[in-house]
């Protein structure tokens, strides 16, 4: 599978373990790339986006309705072997959920969950867009296309950012987002869901105050899953990497793997 990478690295003595950072639905590597590459780059570290397979530049765009849960931890795994050393895994909303699956058969040095699916999945997000927007719903449900959550631009604002991030950076996050399987969405709701059991990797669990798609419980019950607390940012809407507050949150996750000596 030829899967688009992104890749900021230091001018000079990297860190030796890399980052690797995984998108959420609708997003791809772009998202990544605004902020949090060259941050974490200027911090020392190789930093890497893949555009999960369907997504981006990467391949699969035109089968992407037809991807599965399985098939992005499957795309994560491939771009890790890549790698010289083991990555620590990133993950925004539905690439927190394919970093969760990832880990159950994969290890890595250390992973953390932005804005993540819950470990007990995102069903509560599906019935709450059944509730709100029935029609969408079903046009998603018959099309098996995730889109007509946010194919609006007042649904994509109020999903994932502030009411009060500018106008024209919205425009151009929004002209950027995408189709997404609604079949991957059904795997990280009700048919694949993490196991924490299964995985041992320590965890840095992050989420946002002002979060339409999943709740500060829904977070803190992840980190509980994981053995950890969580960390809410205040002010802050779903797209951490991209709103106004995204330093804070960088500058929590470089001192968290500071403390993890990574």
């Amino acid at each position: 599978m030829q899967l688009e990478l992104v890749t900021r690295r230091p001018e000079s003595d990297p860190h030796s373990t890399p980052l690797l950072f995984v998108h959420g639905a609708w997003h791809a590597a772009w998202c990544w790339a605004e902020y949090f590459l060259p941050y974490f780059a200027a911090h020392g570290y190789v930093s890497h986006a893949l555009s999960l397979r369907g997504h981006g530049a990467s391949e699969g765009r035109v089968r992407v309705r037809r991807n599965r849960g399985a098939d992005y931890a499957v795309d994560v795994a491939q771009v890790a072997a890549q790698l010289p050393q083991p990555p620590v895994v990133i993950g925004h909303s539905l690439g927190g959920y394919t970093v969760q699956k990832y880990l159950e058969a994969h290890s890595a040095p250390a992973a953390v969950l932005l804005a993540s699916v819950p470990h007990f999945g995102a069903l509560k997000f599906f019935l709450k867009q059944l509730v709100r927007h029935p029609l969408l719903f079903l046009k998603a449900t018959f099309t098996l296309s995730g889109y007509p959550f946010i194919g609006a631009p007042q649904l994509a604002r109020q999903a994932f950012f502030s009411a009060d991030l500018p106008e024209e950076e919205f425009q151009r996050y929004f002209a950027q987002l995408q189709d997404e399987s609604y079949l991957a969405g059904l795997d990280a709701s009700i048919f694949n869901l993490p196991h924490p059991s299964k995985i041992s990797t320590p965890m840095l669990v992050l989420g946002a105050a002002n979060d339409t798609v999943f709740s500060i419980g829904d977070v803190e019950s992840t980190a509980r899953a994981y053995h950890t607390q969580a960390v809410i940012f205040p002010k802050m809407a779903h797209d951490m990497m991209l709103e106004a507050g995204w330093q804070a949150v960088a500058d929590r996750i470089l001192a968290w793997l500071k403390e993890r000596s990574l």
